[in-house]
């Protein structure tokens, strides 16, 4: 299977000046300030991160497609019920595998049921877009993936906020119980079309799909792009991306909810992904 690429004119890629030269290893930035560095991550992606701090290197994988999406394929049980535990979901483990091999569980609730269902029909749709040769880092992806996991409890699943009849949303609440705004929708979602079209941009020039990958997934969780699920949307979305380049998916387990409850309140606070992408690096294992 040939590798896929991000988006139109992949081979085209320009190094900018500081990123990554090697595996897990940075140049220094030859001309640009850490500080000038830092304003074009924020103008471009909302976000800024510090990769120094980030090891690529922890995401499992060998380049090879066929073998990433097996191992992601095993593992859907134990990342449907991970996903599903992060948002408060009371199935267990062995409940979600009778779930998911089309036997009812009885006593739980049925919302409940929904979203492990759905979470399971956009795992099989990222496992078989990368199948496909299809996926690639877009708008498109990223409202299919949504519009199947977040159907039962996001308000108009599948658009950005804004682009539908309900307005406003966005705001986020900390661990700590404080509440962040999430980005502004613009006119008909005007602004957050615009943010996620800079974003692409910016990650065009990127090399490394691994940096893409994160940078994605913190940036698509920070803007908000939608009502509810954008954590699950970007992780999955993002794991696509790995997984069309032979990498291992991102599956934050239940036992690091408190690890990922610290890193957003960072990167909801401050704007800094760092934390949370040493994070889902960590995650990204076969």
């Amino acid at each position: 299977m040939a590798e896929q690429r991000w988006g139109v004119g992949s081979n085209q890629y320009q190094k900018r000046p500081g990123r990554p030269v090697g595996p897990g290893r940075r140049a220094a930035l030859p001309s640009l300030s850490q500080s000038n560095e830092r304003r074009n991550q924020a103008d471009a992606c909302g976000i800024t991160w510090d990769l120094d701090q980030v090891d690529l290197e922890a995401i499992g994988g060998e380049r090879n497609v066929d073998r990433a999406r097996a191992r992601f394929r095993s593992r859907f049980p134990d990342m449907i019920w991970d996903a599903a535990r992060l948002e408060g979901n009371t199935f267990t483990l062995p409940e979600v595998q009778t779930l998911l091999d089309g036997v009812t569980v009885e006593g739980k609730k049925l919302e409940e049921q929904e979203q492990i269902l759905a979470l399971n029909e956009g795992f099989n749709e990222i496992d078989r877009l990368v199948g496909h040769d299809e996926f690639q880092l877009t708008k498109q992806i990223s409202v299919r993936v949504h519009r199947m996991i977040a159907v039962h409890e996001a308000i108009e699943s599948g658009n950005f906020r804004g682009e539908g009849s309900v307005t406003g949303g966005g705001a986020v609440r900390l661990s700590d119980g404080g509440v962040v705004d999430g980005r502004a929708t613009g006119e008909n979602g005007a602004d957050l079309r615009a943010a996620h079209h800079k974003l692409l941009d910016w990650l065009s020039t990127e090399p490394d799909p691994r940096a893409r990958a994160l940078v994605y997934a913190a940036s698509a969780i920070r803007h908000q792009f939608y009502f509810d699920g954008n954590k699950r949307t970007a992780k999955l979305v993002a794991s696509g991306e790995l997984l069309a380049h032979g990498y291992d998916a991102i599956s934050i387990p239940y036992s690091r909810l408190h690890e990922q409850n610290i890193a957003l309140d960072t990167l909801f606070r401050t704007d800094d992904a760092t934390q949370l992408m040493v994070l889902l690096a960590d995650c990204a294992r076969g």
